[in-house]
């Protein structure tokens, strides 16, 4: 298996840990496997020849198995007498070199290097919540005695956090390698426990290594994916167990109100591969007989559109496909897919694991995709921001054909920070002949992208649209503040296609000014400059100032404050005492619109409130398929009193007007305006 599952759910490992022995009672062995499903890793680090020590032997029949098949040199150690001579007398006749003693693992009495294997099914584990762990360390140490240079401490566990880390720090210190194999769910009749058996192999040096060797294997012939350090050891662990939960409970049951995902890392890489998420259909879908399950491939450079990187669009991909079970697939960057049926080949086995309950053994799974391709991305940038963090710019074919550059930061990946389309001058020349010819998505772009230039008459985010058709609302050249420049469009819009239009913009990221220059064609001029600082104290001072008046204030500006149910604007920007002074910033006919991103029906309706109690009137137009609305709000005369009559919405021929005004402004520029004013007005509601 070239792929390592990491979950996203949540592992609570005192909790479920907790309940898990509880459970688990007094029949301890049962929960680590038989011979038949650990006779692979064992033969594989134990040959038939060595000698072995057994510590912690019990009444398991591992070691009567293990004779059987060929181990004649087993020496068994328990500190029940009972048990000891319990297993003695079973074995007397048919197993008569089958030795069983009682020992205290922690001080045998056997000679140092004695021994080429030690072999512990569930005593470290039982061990190691005794005396804070000192008893488990002392019989640790008493192998690390018993055993001869070369010789391996193969251990079955489950794996509890506090007792990987107490056996893998010990053999560290000591210098030895350590390994792990990640084998089969432990058994259980019940659904809330699904944990794998691991099986832990630590090999004695004769001098210490210098660096310590950590590994983990998946399955019993699973290749060793080599580890930094024995936190991010504890991280795959974890990730292994948490994705054993997930797999169970998928396998049991449907819940449509969830919808889980978990990353598929490269085996030797580490770098995360795919995305997958579970999306269940509603318990009262009318889902044909043999749509038990399906897979969606999400194209490239298309995770986060709206249909794939929010959970109401992947409902609404689910409902549309029309399966029981429908598991969406987003591709990672800087990774290389040839074709679809080497994705399929690829995700096969570890989806068949996401089935869902009821499914038959031999039904046939599609994968499902647009236009059967898995589309096209190219990173052409990447940098660190000290503000923002880790960001990507990246071309991408669009669904329509076009190419796209887009910046995304990775902190939040699923979110396009801004993006332009790309065109060439002679695609400019015949911007209006339209071809219908299909574009295979996966195929790269006839030219290369640093042939192209973003087209800025073409504004990707249709908030932006709205924004521009906002300005309906005033007449003559207008004075535009806006908070949060992105990529650069909508400034570079106004200043090229706006007649007289004076821009200033106000950006907290210095790193975001270089990359709108950069890669998205943004140029500064008399008539479009950029102040580099925060919106919050720009507006503070032009209350101060007195002087300074904007026909138009836009906030475009993003929060990082992923606690809160708005991402767009941060809280700040929306408080009643600061929407005072941007009301005070505006000319006597000024308007100010705000991008707002709100999934938290009360904070919306406290912002609505707090607009309503500044400006009047206050305008709205959501964007379809989005949570984003435009919200225009005149200066006016101050809130709207209840007798007020409801204001007029901006008139047709105010539409017509700026829509000719743009498109007569395009005296030397490769590329017009491709925006329709009059239908985006018409969509306008009072708030």
């Amino acid at each position: 298996m070239s792929l390592l599952p990491r979950s996203a759910e949540e592992f609570s490992s005192a909790e479920y840990w907790e309940r898990f022995f509880k459970k688990r009672g007094e029949k301890a062995f049962e929960w680590y496997g038989d011979y038949n499903k650990l006779c692979g890793v064992l033969h594989k680090y134990i040959k038939l020849q060595d000698k072995v020590l057994v510590v912690g032997c019990g009444n398991s029949e591992l070691s009567e198995q293990m004779y059987d098949v060929g181990y004649k040199m087993l020496t068994n150690i328990d500190i029940s007498e009972t048990v000891v001579t319990h297993m003695n007398q079973r074995n007397a006749e048919r197993r008569p070199n089958l030795t069983f003693q009682q020992v205290d693992a922690t001080q045998t009495h056997y000679e140092d290097a004695s021994y080429q294997a030690c072999l512990d099914k569930g005593t470290l584990d039982a061990m190691a919540s005794e005396e804070g762990g000192a008893l488990a360390r002392r019989m640790l140490a008493e192998v690390a005695r018993v055993l001869c240079v070369g010789g391996r401490y193969v251990c079955v566990t489950l794996s509890q956090e506090s007792v990987v880390k107490l056996a893998v720090e010990h053999f560290v210190s000591l210098g030895w390698a350590v390994r792990f194999h990640c084998l089969q769910e432990a058994e259980s009749s019940e659904d809330s426990f699904a944990l794998p058996v691991f099986v832990l192999v630590c090999t004695k040096f004769r001098r210490p290594m210098p660096v310590p060797i950590l590994e983990m294997c998946l399955g019993e012939d699973g290749g060793p994916n080599r580890l930094t350090g024995v936190a991010e050891l504890l991280s795959a662990v974890r990730e292994l167990q948490s994705y054993s939960v997930l797999r169970k409970r998928l396998r049991t049951r449907t819940d449509a109100s969830s919808s889980p995902s978990l990353t598929l890392c490269h085996v030797k890489t580490g770098l995360p591969r795919y995305t997958l998420t579970v999306q269940d259909c509603a318990p009262n879908a009318r889902v044909p007989r043999g749509n038990y399950f399906g897979v969606f491939i999400v194209p490239q450079g298309k995770e986060s559109d709206w249909q794939y990187g929010s959970s109401e669009g992947r409902s609404q991909l689910a409902a549309s496909a029309n399966f029981k079970r429908l598991v969406i697939v987003a591709m990672h960057r800087d990774q290389l897919y040839t074709d679809m049926q080497a994705v399929q080949a690829e995700l096969s086995q570890m989806v068949m694991e996401l089935a869902p309950p009821g499914m038959p053994e031999n039904q046939q799974v599609p994968f499902l995709s647009v236009g059967g391709e898995l589309g096209w991305r190219e990173v052409i940038s990447r940098g660190v921001s000290e503000l923002s963090g880790e960001y990507c710019v990246e071309d991408v074919r669009g669904e329509d054909g076009q190419l796209y550059r887009r910046l995304v930061f990775l902190s939040n990946a699923g979110l396009v920070q801004s993006e332009g389309r790309l065109i060439s001058a002679k695609a400019a020349s015949d911007q209006r002949k339209k071809s219908k010819k299909k574009v295979k998505q996966t195929a790269p772009p006839a030219a290369s992208t640093g042939s192209l230039h973003v087209d800025s008459g073409f504004l990707c985010c249709a908030h932006h649209e709205v924004m521009v058709a906002g300005l309906t609302m005033l007449d003559g050249p207008v004075s535009v503040l806006m908070v949060g420049l992105g990529g650069g469009a909508l400034a570079q819009f106004l200043r090229d296609f706006v007649p007289g239009a004076t821009v200033e913009v106000v950006e907290l990221d210095p790193a975001v000014l270089e990359l709108a220059k950069g890669y998205f064609g943004f140029r500064s001029d008399d008539r479009l400059t950029v102040t580099l600082g925060d919106g919050l104290e720009r507006i503070n001072a032009l209350e101060k100032e007195g002087g300074s008046l904007f026909d138009v204030i836009m906030f475009d500006v993003d929060s990082k404050d992923s606690t809160v149910g708005m991402s767009c604007p941060p809280s700040a920007f929306v408080e009643a005492s600061f929407l005072e002074k941007v009301r005070n910033s505006l000319t006597p006919k000024g308007v100010f619109m705000l991008n707002l991103v709100c999934r938290d029906s009360v904070l919306r309706n406290s912002v609505l409130e707090r607009l309503r109690g500044t400006f009047s009137p206050v305008f709205s137009r959501k964007i379809a398929g989005e949570v984003n609305e435009v919200l225009l709000c005149c200066r006016g005369d101050g809130a709207t009193g209840e007798s007020s009559s409801p204001p007029p919405l901006p008139s047709a021929q105010a539409a017509k007007s700026l829509q000719a005004a743009l498109c007569s402004h395009t005296a030397g520029r490769t590329s017009g305006p491709h925006i329709d004013i009059i239908d985006l007005v018409k969509d306008l509601k009072i708030a």
